[in-house]
């Protein structure tokens, strides 16, 4: 149907225009609201304009599927008018036909012949078109391809937000191990010196009971003597001459002095003196200080760390891990948690039964995701040992000759010399030296393939009093 013959079925008998508001009369014929009111206040009876049929007297109801059937075509109508300007030069009023691709706008061909588009590069809006088309197209692959990479990182906020609970649940529940650890040490030591304590106290009161039945049997024996003597004054002259040499002896032998009794008292300072610091140095065999701990988040997913994070070995992979920039995710290397950027520091690395091993330290901004020799050059200073032969990895490695299989390792860095040095503390040897010149934080670096762990060793805390 045409757009002009639409238009007469939706034109209102009386005002010709389209209609507002339309009812609908029992005949069946439709008109505008408004318009039937003002005919039939005209004196008209209630009647239809059209076919003279008379209405009824109630208000007549809205007529709605033609109500929107109006409301649909004049929108449609006003879009059309609006198209119709977008299509025309709004200075002009020709066609746009063409496109000035140095102003990114269509334009008409007066538009083209004027001063602000002459010269322009221009083209037919057909070719300009497509040409957009084209780079539309382009962008728009890009943009989805940016959602692609945002569901991608949304995918790991998701695995990164139930690594994080996860490794709050681990955390958690190792702290509480090595308290209990701790609490279960404290426990048994109050345990011990409180026996000590008490064996003490029965012993000193053992001696003191002890020595008081001495002291009571010496008075009974001089009570006795006291009771002789006096009986043996009371006699006559003659029997206390006759007796008093043995009288006599008897009664000096009695005059010796009771011994001293030293020590008798609790000695409180064996028990009391440094209390809280002996606890604590004999607490160093259930909490042994290390000078290197591993940095979890860095350990490639093959990599097992234990739980006082100071041995790794290799295995299996572990569940997904979230992809997080420190992790390495090519090879199964590991960080210290600790970055260095000055003074001397040095640990031992126990490699034991491990046959396939890297040590050394590495800058803090090596590649995590991709493989990279684990050589100076890409900031790595270390040893290895690899096929059953050690070597300094030099550019190229360097072989070295070792009396025997190595047990421990010791790293030792002196940043701001810039030295790295490897020896074994067993044979007191060096093994090799790197020299370089430290700009940035480094950290102790480990790699493993080997399902023996290698362990950071612990070392004793010395303590050193100021004397005043």
């Amino acid at each position: 149907m045409s757009s002009s013959l639409l238009e007469d079925d939706l034109s209102c008998p009386v005002c010709c225009d389209i209609f507002k508001d339309p009812v609908l009369l029992p005949c069946s014929h439709s008109f505008c609201r408004a318009c039937l009111q003002r005919f039939w206040d005209g004196g008209s009876s209630r009647a239809c304009p059209v076919c003279r049929r008379r209405a009824s007297k109630k208000s007549p109801p809205s007529n709605l599927a033609l109500r929107n059937l109006c409301e649909a075509f004049l929108q449609g109508q006003s879009r059309k008018e609006t198209n119709e300007r977008n299509l025309s030069c709004g200075q002009h009023g020709e066609k746009l036909k063409l496109f000035c691709v140095d102003d990114q706008q269509p334009i008409c061909v007066v538009c083209q012949a004027s001063r602000t588009h002459r010269g322009h590069d221009c083209s037919p809006t057909e070719e300009a078109a497509l040409d957009c088309k084209d780079k539309l197209s382009s962008a728009l692959k890009t943009l989805k391809d940016n959602v692609d990479v945002i569901n991608k990182l949304r995918m790991t906020t998701v695995m990164t937000l139930e690594h994080i609970q996860s490794q709050a649940q681990q955390i958690e529940k190792r702290i509480r191990d090595q308290f209990l650890e701790l609490h279960q040490f404290l426990r048994e030591e109050e345990e011990a010196r409180l026996s000590a304590l008490k064996e003490e106290e029965e012993n000193r009161v053992l001696a003191v009971k002890s020595r008081d039945e001495l002291l009571m049997r010496r008075m009974c024996s001089l009570s006795d003597t006291i009771r002789s003597t006096e009986e043996e004054m009371a006699a006559d002259d003659l029997m206390l001459l006759q007796n008093f040499k043995s009288t006599i002896e008897r009664t000096q032998s009695s005059l010796q002095d009771p011994e001293g009794f030293c020590g008798a008292l609790m000695d409180e300072a064996k028990h009391l003196s440094n209390l809280k610091f002996r606890v604590w140095e004999k607490m160093q065999r259930i909490a042994p200080y290390s000078p290197v701990t591993l940095d979890t988040n860095t350990a490639h997913p093959c990599l097992y760390l234990s739980d006082a994070l100071t041995s790794v070995h290799y295995g299996s992979p572990c569940p997904p891990l979230p992809s997080n920039p420190e992790r390495f995710h090519i090879s199964a290397e590991v960080l210290g948690h600790t970055a260095l950027c000055s003074g001397m520091h040095s640990w031992d690395v126990e490699v034991g039964a491990s046959d396939d091993w890297i040590l050394g330290i590495a800058s803090a901004s090596v590649k995590r995701d991709t493989e990279v020799s684990a050589r100076p050059e890409n900031g790595f200073w270390t040893l290895c040992l690899r096929d059953g032969e050690y070597r300094a990895m030099e550019s190229p490695p360097k072989p070295l000759t070792v009396k025997r299989r190595l047990q421990v390792v010791r790293v030792q860095l002196d940043w701001d010399a810039g030295e790295v040095s490897f020896s074994c503390p067993v044979e007191g040897c060096t093994l090799h030296t790197f020299t370089h010149t430290f700009t940035e934080k480094v950290l102790p670096y480990f790699y493993t393939q080997s399902k023996h762990p290698i362990r950071i060793v612990p070392k004793p805390v010395l303590i050193s009093v100021m004397e005043n």
